[in-house]
């Protein structure tokens, strides 16, 4: 049996523009041509040898009213095949086609972009939120 192909969407092609304007801001410039070096030569040949290497998006099922109204508009079967590969500093989204087991990368986010940034509610102050 073939390998399966790998497939790159516009989303995961936008999120990675992100990431490029992210990390530079973080102090972390030279960290996006790792990635795409890392993508290249580790992320996409293991997905190809091992598409169920992830965990299953749904191990931790949502609790938000969007995201499960996001769930819920999905073609039946869909949500199965969603998939979570966490690789260095990067979480990548991706689902695997059943017939032909082609892999699509949905998404990516680095690690440092899931924390929180107030500072604009506070007009760039740390501390309590004026009341």
């Amino acid at each position: 049996m073939a390998e399966p192909v790998v497939r790159v969407t516009a989303g995961f092609l936008d999120r990675l523009a992100a990431i490029e304007s992210f990390l530079p801001e973080a102090g972390a410039a030279s960290a996006y041509d790792r990635l795409l070096g890392e993508l290249r030569i580790t992320v996409i040949p293991n997905l190809r040898r091992f598409p169920r290497i992830g965990r299953h998006h749904l191990d931790q099922p949502p609790q938000s009213a969007e995201a499960l109204a996001q769930l819920a508009a999905l073609p039946a079967g869909a949500a199965d095949r969603l998939c979570e590969y966490l690789h260095g500093d990067d979480l990548i989204q991706y689902t695997v086609a059943t017939p032909g087991h082609r892999v699509h990368l949905l998404s990516i986010r680095h690690q440092r972009e899931l924390s929180f940034h107030f500072s604009w509610l506070w007009g760039g102050r740390a501390g309590s939120p004026e009341r």
